[in-house]
């Protein structure tokens, strides 16, 4: 056991584990002597590891390569189903998708990010990589600004710290008093805007959804390409709509 850079003991072998997992999941498939040159570990340990991983279902190996088993599907499908109005929000989710034709997804904070939980693609949506389960800065994106607008002073300045203010595009926000502003407008309008701030070219919509406590559940996001994405479609259609989605389940929230 060693302690981390924060001072928090951890297993020394576990985070090898985690390490080796991660240099999988971003290959797709690799072999054991690429992951050993990746981390800098011996081949006999990477081994010992993916021994230990395949037997338990999480990594399959063909010929000599490995990749990531369907254990950590059933994982996440497990967390994705306890979220607090996770079967109203994917509903709401779908509806918006086939109203709006554009891409609409469900957003949560997790360890500072913005994660990708669930999405529906509408008839007319633009394909993007925002996968189920990708990590993405708050900052950058209209569902991470309205869940930040939602969260107390102290965990803003925590994700600022941890994280920083990435910049994705040269419109993304990344001064931390130019933030704070726009999260004040957020909460006076209950909805976040992003202009090409993740992706050149792509504009979003995001609302919050509040517990009854009025802690933030995550945010519903709509997003399509900016000469769709304009003038009052942006400014009033696609807020309202969202708007109207996200009360409906509140509602149901406060008297299930």
């Amino acid at each position: 056991m060693v302690a981390d850079e924060s001072g928090r003991n951890v297993i020394k072998s576990d985070v090898k584990l985690l390490a080796i997992l991660e240099r999988v999941r971003e290959n797709q498939e690799v072999g054991v002597t690429e992951i050993a040159a990746d981390l800098d570990m011996a081949k006999s340990t990477v081994h010992a590891h993916l021994n230990t991983l395949e037997r338990e279902g999480y990594v399959v190996k063909e010929g000599s390569l490995y990749r990531l088993g369907l254990r950590f599907l059933s994982l996440g499908i497990s967390v994705r189903e306890e979220w607090p109005g996770f079967e109203m929000i994917r509903e709401k989710v779908d509806e918006l998708a086939a109203d709006t034709g554009e891409r609409v997804q469900f957003i949560v904070e997790e360890h500072g990010y913005g994660v990708y939980v669930y999405r529906a693609v509408g008839e007319s949506a633009v394909e993007t990589d925002s996968r189920v389960g990708k990590r993405v800065p708050l900052n950058a994106i209209s569902a991470g600004k309205a869940i930040l607008a939602f969260v107390d002073e102290e965990r803003i300045a925590e994700i600022v710290d941890d994280i920083g203010l990435p910049g994705l595009t040269e419109n993304t926000i990344t001064d931390p008093d130019v933030l704070r502003s726009e999260l004040e407008g957020i909460r006076k309008h209950g909805f976040a805007r992003n202009v090409e701030e993740s992706t050149e070219g792509l504009r979003a919509v995001g609302v919050p959804i509040l517990n009854p406590d009025g802690t933030v559940i995550g945010a519903i996001s709509v997003s399509g390409p900016s000469h769709r994405l304009t003038d009052e479609t942006f400014e009033q259609e696609i807020p309202n709509l969202i708007l109207g989605a996200v009360n409906e389940i509140e509602l149901k929230l406060r008297f299930s």
